[in-house]
C-alpha cells in the first residue's frame, strides 16, 4: 500500500500517545512481555512513522516489560529453496560462498515490516545470533529472550520463541495474520514429515563460515489451527484497535500447547 493510500484512508494523524493508549487497552501493561507482529500501513498514517509505533510499544510495557519482534533475514538462507524469487541453479554455490555473513547490528531484516526493522536498532535492543531466523527484544528480559539462540534451533527449544513461552508472553498481531509462535509447536509435535535443510553465513572467531541446520517440515495450516483454538477457547483470544488496524491478542503458551496436540492429531 502506498503512503498516499494510507493518508487517504486515515481520518487524522495517529500519535504515539494514542497508539500507546490503544495498546494498554489490549493488555500491554507495564511489566508485560509481548511478541509483536505488525503492519505499519495497516495501522494508518502515523506522525513519525515506525519510530512512533515503537515508542508506543515500549511505552506501553515500560522498561519493566519486554517487547520482542521477529527480525528474520531470509536473504541469507540456503538459496536452493528460494521461491520469491527463485535464482538460477548456477548461482546457488556462488551465493552460499559469497553472501555477507550475518551480523546482528548490521544485517537488515526481510519480509517482517518496518516496525521490527526499526526496533532492532533502538538503544538497548538485543538481537539473537541466528543468521536467518533472529528475533530482537527490548526491555527487562531482552537479554534472556535473545541469548543462546542455537544455529540448529531456528524456532525450537534453544530459540527466543521457547524463552517467550517460558515467560508466558502475549502474542500481539497488529493488522497481520503472521504468527511465528506456531513454528515452536512444529518442533514439539509428533507428526512425522521430513526435516527441511537450510543454512546461512555467520562469523566464527572473526571468520566467515556457512553453517547448516534442519527445520521441521512446515505446512500451510496455521490459520486452521488458530480458528480451532479460538473455537475451543474463545475467552483466550481478544481483539481491539491499534490506530486503524485490528489487533488480535492471545497468550503464547496455551496456543502452542493446543497446536502441539492439534498437529499430532491432524497432520
Amino acid at each position: 500500500m502506498s503512503e498516499r493510500e494510507v493518508v487517504e484512508r486515515t481520518d487524522a494523524p495517529l500519535t504515539t500517545d494514542g497508539l500507546r493508549a490503544d495498546l494498554r487497552e489490549l493488555g500491554l501493561t507495564p511489566g508485560e512481555t509481548a511478541l509483536v507482529h505488525s503492519s505499519l500501513s495497516a495501522i494508518g498514517w502515523v506522525a513519525g512513522g515506525a519510530p512512533a509505533v515503537v515508542d508506543a510499544l515500549l511505552g506501553a510495557v515500560t522498561a519493566s516489560g519486554t517487547i520482542a519482534v521477529p527480525t528474520h533475514s531470509t536473504q541469507l538462507s540456503d538459496p536452493t529453496s528460494w521461491e520469491n524469487p527463485p535464482v538460477p541453479d548456477d548461482w546457488i554455490e556462488d551465493i552460499k560462498a559469497e553472501a555477507a555473513p550475518y551480523r546482528p547490528a548490521v544485517t537488515p531484516t526481510r519480509g517482517v515490516g518496518a516496525i521490527p526493522e526499526c526496533l532492532r536498532q533502538y538503544p538497548g535492543a538485543r538481537r539473537s545470533r541466528h543468521p536467518t531466523t533472529s528475533f530482537a527484544a527490548w526491555g527487562a528480559d531482552a537479554e534472556a529472550v535473545t541469548a543462546g539462540h542455537a544455529y540448529d534451533s531456528p524456532m525450537g527449544e534453544d530459540s527466543p520463541l521457547a524463552r517467550l513461552y517460558d515467560f508466558d508472553a502475549l502474542i500481539v498481531r497488529i493488522g497481520v495474520d503472521a504468527n511465528t509462535s506456531l513454528h515452536l509447536a512444529e518442533y514439539r509435535a509428533d507428526y512425522g514429515g521430513e526435516p527441511e535443510p537450510n543454512g546461512g553465513p555467520v562469523l566464527v572467531d572473526g571468520e566467515r563460515e556457512w553453517v547448516e541446520f534442519a527445520e521441521p517440515e512446515s505446512r500451510d495450516d496455521f490459520r486452521e489451527i488458530e480458528a480451532a483454538f479460538e473455537s475451543a477457547h474463545g475467552d483466550h483470544v481478544w481483539r481491539g484497535p491499534v490506530g486503524d488496524a485490528e489487533a488480535t491478542v492471545c497468550r503464547l503458551r496455551p496456543l502452542v500447547d493446543f497446536a502441539v496436540e492439534w498437529m499430532a492429531d491432524r497432520r
